[in-house]
């Protein structure tokens, strides 16, 4: 380190008392010659500003938002699944802009070289034919999909939106670590990185000259929309499923882009196109946006027994019906062998060297030829590469150094190829380090970027920014969340003023009022379930703290009233020993996992207020005892309940989506209220039942105000029964229940009211026509069933 840049390094004070590179590494904050590089000095001068504890402070404020949102990443484990905090690393990594156009363009360069090798080794099959690939490398590959061989997508295009592992090496050179073409991640997830960093530093942030990420994203929304046919087809996203680790990334890309999310259960093929299973029956689909691995799509045409894809998927895209980005088969370029043939191959193909070098890698051909590999290396470690980061793709490995062969001139690490059965061999790579903010001070770590590009009008694009993976010590292998490792924003730094770009149209854009959305049955399904486990939660815990009221009253559970809502509550699986009954917190995470299946068309204040329910009632659970103390905590847990409730009531669009969940509340209410009106309005009922209904009724005021006698038992089933402007009563719901399902797809078929329709008007006028007298114990069972009932014809017609 020069005189100069020592002293440059010096007036930023104790923030960088120990930044020291280590020897033979390049560094992003500090270049070669040791001083700062330009673009990080507003950022520097803004931390040397900051005390420790604002420091703390703004990260908190950052870490607090990732959890809000609800951002995880999914950890398997030998036998077990856990969900952990999204481990940012705070401090952003910053790249000049002049740099970035560089790495950009090398990068679009390999996207067309990888779209020209899978569109050869689908179509003609030169590469192989002329000897620039070895057959056997990809003849063994079990990503080369045989059953796609011939077929053309109907864009032209075999790649849509890729993503590529990138490291600088000790000379300042970036490299090619690794390519994504499979089902790349991590895209949302920068977004919730720059959000979250955004947040911690917003003064800086927004006179750095930061390039923004939405024009990237809108444009390549722009691009999927330009793939659909011209018959009202729509685009969607292919997930897993919610199992998938990061499903959390697919719900917000759905939600972020305005994106159904699919799942292989909600498709069906039929005469050769694609079709959406939805609440107003088959709808068409042409675009498809996977997050799902090739082999998983289709059980008919590749892995039979796979249960995440859609049999007839594949015959569909041979008939040129669906545009699938990216197109199925195009895993194979991911084989690591394939890296040892690219510069020869960008030169026969584009008639050019590669602009951004790869990882320099050997193909050894096939195991046989081990000891030719021993014959020309001093040392050699046949093992699986190391891994390097996110838990995105099962096969995200790269060599980086690491234990291998760190005593000789020239390391490299070999091992055999999955995708191809022979030798790899991959030179070694020391990344560079950024700052990490750790103690007070800035420290380097090793660091590699994931950098996303997506095809657009214009040709290929790369989000300006990224995702950066940063080792959580000195060692470049240590970069897996799993070993330590954490994540940070990528900031491109431009040398002016940039566009404050948006998801919004431009004004030049013309006005257009988007298709009304589809409802696929799975969501409608869930939302129904959400509805009705939220508010089978309430009317549990009413229940519980009537009991624990009354327990706490008396001590003695043998009291007539207290056994029998002990016997009432049996009928929900609600057993009393503890505090907060164990069923309770089953019904509340089903309510939980309902949602969390949804999250595409849940907002982020209503899954928070959700999960803080959960949270809170799981925590109570520990300490909570029977009695006065129960009492109290169910008061804290119902007004968290039903501000839940009110939340989404108030908030959330009146869609279909709406309809069902409202529905299914309707109707859990409704049943729930017939029966504790038979167990607690009977005439054989125990002292005190009519006031415990009207309590658990939450009607305790306005019977006041409409009875000037004491509670009867035609008071109670009025009120909670026959009135048809209580929220609580039976009659409200089922009004509820009528004219929401009379605006669902299918409520009048040619002028005719369907039979669920049909059946919901007769238990409506059936009870209508009640009154307090005539409806006994033995009415209420019989139209608690016929409700019951009316949840069979809702899930015939529209979830199945």
């Amino acid at each position: 380190m020069t005189g100069a840049s020592l002293q440059q390094v010096r007036s930023f004070g104790t923030l960088l008392a120990d930044y020291r590179p280590l020897p033979g590494v390049a560094d992003e904050l500090l270049d070669g010659a040791g001083a700062i590089r330009q673009a990080w000095l507003p950022l520097l001068d803004h931390l040397s500003r900051l005390s420790p504890a604002e420091m703390q402070r703004r990260f908190s404020r950052g870490d607090q938002y990732l959890r809000d949102a609800g951002v995880y990443f999914r950890q398997y484990g030998e036998g077990a699944v856990a969900e952990r905090d999204w481990p940012l690393s705070h401090i952003p990594v910053l790249i000049a802009e002049s740099e970035w156009r560089t790495i950009a363009a090398g990068l679009a360069q390999r996207a067309d070289l990888l779209e020209a090798v899978v569109a050869d080794l689908y179509g003609e099959n030169r590469l192989v034919a002329e000897g620039h690939l070895p057959a056997s490398l990809i003849a063994t590959s079990p990503e080369w999909l045989r059953p796609l061989v011939g077929v053309r997508p109907p864009s032209g295009h075999f790649l849509h939106f890729l993503a590529f592992e990138i490291g600088r090496g000790p000379d300042g050179t970036w490299w090619v670590l690794g390519d994504r073409t499979q089902a790349p991640s991590g895209a949302g997830f920068a977004l919730e990185n720059r959000v979250a960093t955004a947040r911690i530093f917003s003064e800086v942030f927004r006179q750095a000259n930061v390039h923004r990420l939405a024009g990237f994203f809108r444009s390549f929304r722009e691009a999927l929309m330009s793939l659909r046919g011209d018959d009202g087809s729509r685009a969607g996203i292919l997930t897993p499923g919610p199992w998938n680790e990061t499903y959390y990334e697919h719900a917000y890309i759905a939600r972020y882009l305005g994106l159904m999310l699919l799942e292989g259960e909600d498709l069906t093929v039929e005469n050769g196109r694609l079709m959406v299973r939805t609440v107003a029956g088959l709808q068409p689909i042409s675009v498809l946006w996977r997050r799902l691995d090739a082999s998983w799509a289709d059980p008919l045409d590749l892995n039979e027994t796979s249960q995440l894809g859609t049999p007839g998927l594949v015959g569909a895209i041979r008939q040129g019906n669906v545009a699938m980005v990216n197109a199925l088969g195009a895993g194979v370029l991911e084989t690591r062998a394939l890296l040892a043939f690219l510069p020869r191959i960008c030169d026969a193909l584009l008639g050019a060297r590669l602009a951004m070098p790869n990882i320099a890698t050997w193909w050894c051909g096939q195991p046989t030829e081990l000891a030719h590999v021993k014959a020309n290396a001093a040392q050699m470690t046949i093992a699986p590469a190391l891994s390097t980061g996110l838990p995105f793709e099962s096969d995200d490995m790269l060599a980086l150094g690491g234990e291998v062969c760190r005593d000789t001139p020239d390391p490299f690490e070999c091992w055999l190829d999955e995708n191809a059965a022979g030798v790899v061999g991959q030179e070694a790579v020391t990344l560079s380090t950024t700052p990490v903010y750790e103690g007070g001070r800035l420290v380097p770590r090793p660091m590699s970027l994931r950098i996303f590009l997506a095809r657009t009008a214009t040709g290929w694009q790369a989000m300006p920014g990224g995702f950066a993976r940063i080792g959580g010590s000195n060692d470049a292998t240590a970069i897996a969340m799993r070993q330590g490792g954490a994540v940070a924003d990528v900031w491109v730094v431009g040398e002016g003023p940039v566009a404050e770009d948006t998801m919004l149209a431009r004004p030049s854009d013309p006005y257009i009022r988007n298709q009304p959305a589809f409802l696929p049955s799975r969501s409608a399904d869930n939302l129904y379930w959400l509805g009705r486990y939220v508010e089978r939660t309430e009317g549990i815990m009413r229940l519980v703290r009537a009991y624990h009221g009354r327990l706490a009253e008396t001590g003695d559970p043998s009291v007539p009233l207290i056994a029998t809502i002990a016997r009432h509550l049996e009928c929900y699986g609600v057993e009393l020993e503890r505090g907060i009954p164990t069923a309770l917190l089953q019904t509340l995470s089903a309510a939980v996992n309902s949602a969390s299946k949804i999250r595409d068309r849940f907002s982020v204040d209503g899954w928070m207020a959700l999960t803080d329910l959960d949270k809170t009632a799981r925590r109570m659970a520990n300490t909570v005892t029977a009695g006065d103390d129960a009492a109290r905590a169910f008061s804290i847990l119902l007004r968290k309940v039903t501000g839940f409730s009110g939340l989404v009531h108030e908030n959330m669009y009146r869609f279909t989506g709406w309809r069902f969940l409202t529905i299914g509340r309707s109707l859990e209410r409704a049943h729930a209220m017939a029966g504790m009106l038979a167990a607690f309005a009977d005439p054989q009922a125990p002292e005190g039942g009519f006031d415990l209904a009207i309590e658990v009724g939450d009607s305790t005021m306005t019977h006041r105000r409409r009875y000037s006698v004491t509670t009867t038992r035609e008071t109670v089933v009025d009120l909670l029964a026959l009135d048809a402007m209580n929220p609580r009563s039976i009659l409200y719901q089922l009004t509820v229940i009528r004219d929401q399902a009379n605006l669902l797809p299918a409520a009048q078929v040619h002028g005719q009211m369907s039979a669920l329709s049909r059946a919901m008007l007769k238990v409506h006028t059936d009870l209508a026509l009640q009154t307090p007298e005539t409806l006994d114990t033995a009415e209420l069972l019989r139209i608690g069933g016929e409700i019951a009932a009316l949840s069979e014809g809702l899930s015939a017609d529209y979830m199945s």
